[in-house]
């Protein structure tokens, strides 16, 4: 394929965008609009729990009222820390709605870690559930700036006051959120955006996605995560759409809500699909009809037909993938069944979305198209014609909280941002993505490797669950490998990983797959790992955790 440096093409809009400039107008807008129809939804012991436009309109406007009473100002930082739910939504909208700060916090994160935000950020206040109650009044005991907590579960209290307020007067530029995010270098930044940097994704996601009021999202991504809170929560609303939030991410209970809820549209991540795909031709397996569709005798698409009535995506009209690449063999295999995949591309530091695929003409094994507002080009080519994509537009953000020297690293004085990936563009303009910059494995003889290549050909094996690239002296390609123990368990009736017999397998998959690589991209050396590997919200691996890791001879290939 030939490659280019700059886009032809940019992703079209289907209609006219709103013109929003803050985040409370849209607000505002946005539930007197749609103010009889459902907003949020979520399964409760009590049957399902409704909530429309009208009534987080009124329920944040309360929550605004009591923020401000309690002393708290345009500009001030406030933590929002808890489990998806409604009110994680109305808090933000609260926050926002007098100009307060918010400081999104991982509820799946560590209490050093909350801490440490909060500290460096200097929260004086936070809203959070109750399970997170006792861990935050803990840190407050030993914090010179957390003095207010505010319980989710007083907001029935809240709400019943008669006090309102009137919308904060805020402009594109204020700040209105700090996220923290490690990602998988271990070191955690703030990064700044502002309203006007998060509309216009809000904008441009409304521009060329068509969604509307007939439409309902189902939620499963971390609402603090930048991925989901744009497009999951704020995109949502800008459209009326109503959004339902799941219960948990077990298999079973999340089968039990998408076939109650039957949504149109959901976010993931590759992991969650790579797992639903494994899932699902694990089920054909069993049931004799994989061979079927693999011989042409069963069409993909009416196959696909009864798997999604199957899993209560019947009604889908969108799966979008983000927050990492989307495999090819995931994507060919969900394309296969006629499941509608729309993969996209962005970073936190960007609000997040930079490019996504036009949904009538996807190409998945891309990022798809540059979005509306952005201008893009690749910078310092390399031998195979990929470089640096490098991004502008007004939704990069304003920088790095208190860390001027890390954001001079990636924003150029014209306003250039260095994403860190590395890629090309096609002629048709569609972006695709080689590699992390970070993670590129430079050879002796000058070649490139790019660990994430590796990875999607030995994910391919049923055998391996999870599996991290690396090498300790750039020339050994290695591999620590998590197993699909359900997979060892039906062929071999292993159930632990450490059995000798998995090595043993794991070996052979890994010749087989060497074949279909290059000789200096080969694998030498695996290791088994016992459990899962730790990772960020996004599903990404944290491979600063095994920065020194050498895997010891006795695993040679």
């Amino acid at each position: 394929m030939e490659k280019y440096t700059s886009p032809a093409a940019k992703l079209k809009n289907i209609r006219e965008k709103k013109g929003y400039s803050n985040i409370p107008e849209m607000f505002e807008k946005s539930c007197q609009t749609y103010s009889s129809n459902i907003a949020y939804s979520i399964l409760t012991d009590g049957g399902i729990k409704e909530f429309t436009f009208s009534e987080i309109y009124n329920y944040a406007g309360k929550l605004a009222a009591y923020l401000k009473k309690q002393g708290l100002i345009k500009g001030d930082h406030i933590a929002i820390l808890s489990e998806n739910r409604p009110e994680w939504g109305i808090s933000y909208f609260a926050a926002s709605w007098i100009g307060l700060v918010i400081i999104p916090l991982d509820s799946k994160s560590n209490p050093e870690n909350h801490k440490y935000i909060l500290e460096f950020s200097n929260t004086g206040a936070i809203i959070t559930s109750g399970q997170f109650i006792s861990q935050v009044e803990e840190i407050r005991k030993n914090s010179d700036t957390l003095k207010l907590i505010i319980s989710i579960e007083a907001f029935d209290q809240i709400i019943n006051d008669k006090d309102t307020v009137r919308r904060c007067e805020i402009n594109g530029s204020d700040l209105c959120e700090i996220l923290f995010t490690s990602g998988t270098t271990g070191t955690p930044k703030g990064v700044m955006l502002t309203h006007g940097n998060i509309m216009s994704n809000v904008e441009d996601i409304y521009g060329f996605l068509d969604i509307n009021t007939n439409d309902t999202a189902f939620s499963i991504l971390p609402l603090h995560h930048c991925y989901e809170c744009t497009g999951g929560l704020l995109s949502t609303l800008y459209s009326g759409v109503r959004v339902h939030y799941a219960r948990s991410l077990k298999p079973n209970l999340l089968l039990e809500d998408l076939k109650r809820i039957r949504p149109t549209i959901w976010m993931n991540t590759p992991l969650v699909l790579e797992k639903l795909l494994k899932r699902i031709y694990r089920e054909l397996e069993n049931q004799g009809s994989f061979r079927s569709i693999i011989t042409g005798l069963l069409p993909g698409w009416i196959l696909g037909r009864i798997i999604k009535k199957n899993l209560g995506l019947d009604h889908i009209r969108y799966i979008v993938s983000g927050g990492a690449a989307l495999p090819d063999w995931v994507k060919e295999g969900f394309e296969e069944l006629d499941f509608p995949i729309i993969q996209g591309y962005g970073l936190s530091e960007c609000a997040p979305l930079i490019s996504a695929n036009p949904p009538a003409t996807p190409r998945n094994e891309s990022v798809g198209m540059i979005i509306d507002s952005v201008d893009a080009k690749i910078v310092s080519i390399d031998h195979e014609g990929n470089g640096d994509i490098c991004v502008k537009g007004p939704n990069v953000m304003k920088g790095y909280y208190n860390n001027a020297i890390d954001t001079d690293e990636v924003i150029t004085p014209d306003g250039w941002l260095n994403t860190g990936d590395i890629g090309y563009f096609d002629k048709e303009g569609y972006l695709y993505i080689t590699g992390r910059k970070k993670n590129v494995i430079v050879t002796s003889g000058g070649k490139n490797i790019f660990p994430e290549e590796i990875e999607e050909k030995l994910m391919e094996s049923n055998f391996i669950e999870e599996v991290m690239v690396f090498s300790p002296d750039d020339e050994s390609i290695q591999a620590l490998i998590y197993p699909n123990i359900d997979e060892f368990n039906l062929s071999y009736n292993i159930q632990s990983p450490n059995d000798s017999k998995v090595i043993q397998v794991l070996n052979n998959e890994i010749r087989e797959i060497n074949k279909k690589l290059e000789g200096y991209k080969r694998v030498r050396k695996i290791a088994v790992k016992s459990e899962e590997f730790p990772k960020t919200t996004t599903n990404k691996i944290k491979r600063y955790l095994f920065k020194d890791l050498n895997i010891d001879d006795k695993k040679i290939l």
